[in-house]
C-alpha cells in the first residue's frame, strides 16, 4: 500500500509528542487516549481539517470505517482538534478480536479518539525519525526525550485540569526519572514563557525549577492523582507507594540537558 503524499507531508512540518507517542516510539507503559502533533514551527494558517479526507481514506485501506470530525472551539486557540470516530463493534471485527470481547460491546458504542496539533509550538526543541514496523513499515518524526519530557514538566508545573490532578502526568514523571531523566531545560524555559508560568529576564535555573516542583509536590493530592491513573495502568499495585515524600525522592534523579 503505497502512503498518501498528503500524509507524508504532514510530517514535514509537525512532530508527534505526547503519551501516545511516548508510549508507541518509547515504551511508556500505560495506555493512552489522544493522539497529540505539533508544527515545527508556528503557522496561523495551517488547517488540520485539510488532512480530513486522506486519513480517512488511509484507515479504509486497512478496513476501518472512520470518520473524521473537527472539533469548534467557542475561543480560539493555537491547538486545533478534530475527533477519529468508529463503530466499535465493527472496528473490533477488523482486529479480529475475540467473541467474549465484542460481546461485552453495546450496539451502536462509538470509539472516539481525539487528534490536537500545537500550531504556535515554543522554541527550542529537537526532533528524530522513528521508525515503526506495523501495521507497515513506515517513520515518524517526534520529539526527542529531553524535549518531550519539557513538556511533561509544563503540565506538572504549569496545568490546570478543569480543577482537578492528571494522574497521568505524575505517572509520566516517574517513567522519565526511571528510564531517560535528560531534560531540555532551556525548552522548559520557552514553553513556560509562553503560557505566562516563567517571566522577566533572568533564566530558568536548576535551582528554580527544584523550587516549583517542589511546591507542584507539596499542593498535590496524591489520592486523586492515583484515581485519576488507574484505568490507564496494567499494575496498579505500582501506584500504592504514591507519596509526597516518594515524589520528592523520585524528581532527585532528573539530570538537565
Amino acid at each position: 500500500m503505497q502512503v498518501r503524499p498528503l500524509l507524508v507531508k504532514f510530517f514535514e512540518r509537525a512532530a508527534f509528542y505526547g503519551g501516545t507517542a511516548l508510549r508507541i516510539l518509547y515504551g511508556l507503559d500505560r495506555f493512552s487516549e489522544d493522539l497529540d502533533f505539533s508544527l515545527l514551527r508556528p503557522m496561523p494558517d495551517f488547517s488540520l481539517g485539510r488532512y480530513s479526507q486522506a486519513l480517512e481514506r488511509e484507515l479504509a485501506a486497512f478496513g476501518f470505517e472512520v470518520r473524521v470530525e473537527q472539533k469548534g472551539k467557542a475561543v480560539a486557540t493555537a491547538v486545533q482538534s478534530a475527533f477519529l470516530k468508529a463503530d466499535t463493534a465493527n472496528e473490533l471485527l477488523v482486529i479480529q478480536a475475540g467473541e467474549p470481547i465484542r460481546r461485552q460491546i453495546p450496539a451502536g458504542q462509538v470509539t472516539r479518539i481525539k487528534i490536537e496539533v500545537d500550531t504556535a509550538p515554543p522554541p527550542g526543541f529537537a526532533t528524530e525519525n522513528k521508525f515503526l514496523l506495523q501495521p507497515i513499515p513506515f517513520s515518524v518524526r517526534s520529539y526527542r526525550l529531553p524535549d518531550l519530557f519539557a513538556g511533561k514538566m509544563h503540565a506538572v508545573l504549569c496545568r490546570r485540569w478543569k480543577n482537578r490532578v492528571k494522574g497521568r502526568d505524575w505517572y509520566d514523571l516517574i517513567w522519565y526519572c526511571a528510564h531517560h531523566p535528560e531534560l531540555h531545560l532551556a525548552h522548559l524555559e520557552q514553553r513556560m514563557r509562553q503560557s505566562g508560568h516563567w517571566n522577566g529576564t533572568a533564566s530558568l535555573s536548576p535551582d528554580s525549577f527544584h523550587d516549583l516542583l517542589a511546591g507542584s509536590i507539596g499542593r498535590l493530592d496524591v489520592d486523586q492523582a492515583r484515581r485519576e491513573v488507574l484505568p490507564f495502568v496494567r499494575n496498579p499495585e505500582a501506584l500504592a507507594v504514591w507519596s509526597r515524600e516518594f515524589f520528592l525522592d523520585v524528581v532527585r534523579r532528573i539530570r538537565f540537558v
